[in-house]
């Protein structure tokens, strides 16, 4: 006679999202089956073990979220380090702030005040505009340098 073990849930996935939902099932109660092709769980997050060290074995990842519950909920299962995420990109030996910001403007053009940088992007969207002849872009190119101008463009 076979038996056939009989589960509340089949979650087919453990990665972040099907490790929270097996994990939320079973904290009201209800069995839950996960399966993956994958031998662990925690998807892309899985991370070894070697000799007391933690290592990511597909990558570091940064979690980040501004809700306090979701917060809330990863910090009750796991410890987290703070991580700021700062990247900066290099054209020709300077280093300008990723993603822009009035760092980046007072180091491209010396401005010191969101209009100002404001006008100077504006004026360099209406030029690539005004070189489109009223068409729509037709490439990424195009289309990055109606969106922040040549300056950005060029250099980030």
């Amino acid at each position: 006679m076979n038996i056939i073990p009989k589960y509340d849930f089949l979650v087919v996935g453990a990665g972040l999202y099907g490790a929270v939902v097996a994990y939320r099932a079973r904290q009201l109660g209800y069995s839950v089956l996960v399966v993956d092709r994958r031998n662990h769980p925690g998807g892309n997050l899985f991370c070894d073990n070697i000799n007391g060290i933690i290592v990511h074995r597909y990558g570091p990842h940064i979690f980040h979220t501004d809700n306090k519950r979701v917060w809330n909920f990863v910090t009750s299962l796991t410890d987290f380090n703070r991580f700021t995420n700062s990247p900066l990109a290099c054209f020709k030996g300077s280093l300008y702030n990723l993603p822009f910001n009035m760092n980046t403007f007072c180091k491209l053009w010396g401005v010191t005040s969101p209009s100002d940088a404001l006008a100077i992007l504006e004026k360099q969207r209406s030029n690539a505009l005004t070189t489109l002849g009223g068409r729509q872009p037709q490439n990424l190119e195009e289309q990055a340098l109606c969106l922040v101008g040549e300056d950005v463009y060029q250099r980030l």
